[in-house]
């Protein structure tokens, strides 16, 4: 069994126990095409990285890390992405959506992908990082480049990374001389058995950040927004009852989960009767185990106050997503902020919206128009 042929888990108890068995299936390359971080063993350093990044192979801590690194990795980023410290960037969060808004409103249609999901996550996650927010649309294409058009353009995305990785580097050195109150210096300043934080590790971490906070997060708002641009009768309801919107947010979620994700096989190995060989990859298909019958009741049917709903659209073990509060409040917000501006919507040509290929899923072009 070779490359990314099978397994291909997609019940939900099959992947709910893949996930949890780090001992198997580790987390060293989560890409589900070849490529990230680093360079092969017959390449060049490339000369315009500094000195102390060039024999280094750089992950994204702890999404590609397992324990016991993990372990400590993963604890650095939770009391800077509790629901404590999240609540703080909700205003700052609505204040971005209603000048977007503004911007098109009086026009009667707009891109709601381009003009409107893909410019939020790139906003506040730049602000929590302490870097320029005006760069957002930088940011955007570097992420476009390193997990969706790179995955079938190796050149777009080794440049893309190389991008991000240069930045934030340069970024951290700036914040070494002049800490601020962002997660950077945050992390500059955090230490593990008494000792500081590699800024190595920081780089890694803060590349994670960057990435996994953007494209996920614009695609499941992307997706809620087409999905509402079509059912009128649920756009009704969370304008009716606005208690809804939490309940709404986990169907959307676990609807249009966006994210797919890949295991290493650590050794020899044979999962409910499938040999496999090690360093085989296993792709855990997250959105399919969403929609698993044996789990969900009408698993293809939307439930804008489903009861029940475990989904584990942002994984599952040790591996959860660490920015979920975060990526829930730009959600919740978001659609929020639309419906009170623009109520009756719908989109205006089905055919012509496109959408991402690749491990993260979600809408690139949505052209919408209203009243």
């Amino acid at each position: 069994m070779e490359g990314l042929g099978e397994p291909t888990p997609h019940r939900y108890e099959d992947l709910f126990e893949i996930a949890q068995d780090i001992q198997h299936f580790s987390s060293k390359e989560v890409l589900v095409a070849p490529g990230g971080p680093g360079r092969g063993e017959d390449e060049e350093p490339d000369e315009d990285f500094p000195e102390e990044l060039r024999d280094y192979e750089i992950g994204a801590p702890p999404i590609t890390s397992d324990p016991p690194i993990h372990t400590w990795a993963r604890r650095l980023l939770l009391p800077p992405f509790s629901n404590k410290s999240i609540a703080k960037w909700e205003p700052v969060t609505r204040e971005q959506c209603r000048l977007l808004i503004d911007g098109f409103i009086e026009n009667g249609r707009a891109d709601a992908a381009v003009d409107y999901s893909q410019q939020i996550p790139p906003y506040i996650i730049a602000s929590m990082l302490g870097i320029p927010k005006e760069m957002s649309g930088t940011f955007t294409e570097w992420v476009r480049g390193a997990l969706e058009l790179g995955l079938t353009n190796v050149d777009v995305q080794s440049e893309a990374m190389r991008n991000i990785f240069l930045f934030l580097w340069e970024r951290i050195q700036e914040h070494k001389d002049h800490p601020q109150d962002d997660l950077i210096s945050y992390l500059l300043s955090s230490e593990v058995d008494g000792k500081p934080v590699e800024e190595t590790h920081v780089l890694g971490t803060c590349f994670l950040i960057l990435l996994a906070g953007i494209d996920t997060t614009w695609s499941s708002i992307g997706s809620a927004l087409w999905h509402l641009a079509q059912h009128p009768e649920d756009r009704a309801r969370l304008i009716a009852e606005p208690e809804l919107i939490t309940s709404a947010v986990e169907e959307f979620l676990r609807a249009y989960s966006p994210v797919t994700m890949a295991r290493v096989v650590t050794e020899d190995y044979e999962y409910n009767g499938c040999p496999m060989s090690e360093g085989d990859k296993v792709i855990m298909n997250f959105p399919a185990a969403n929609r698993d019958p044996a789990k969900f009741k009408d698993p293809d049917k939307f439930i804008i106050d489903r009861e029940e709903n475990p989904h584990i659209a942002f994984g599952v073990g040790i591996h959860r997503c660490a920015g979920s509060n975060l990526a829930r409040m730009e959600m919740r917000v978001s659609i929020e902020e639309w419906l009170k501006r623009i109520p009756e919507f719908r989109l205006e040509d089905p055919e012509a919206v496109t959408w991402a290929g690749g491990q993260v899923r979600g809408p690139r072009t949505m052209s919408v128009v209203w009243p």
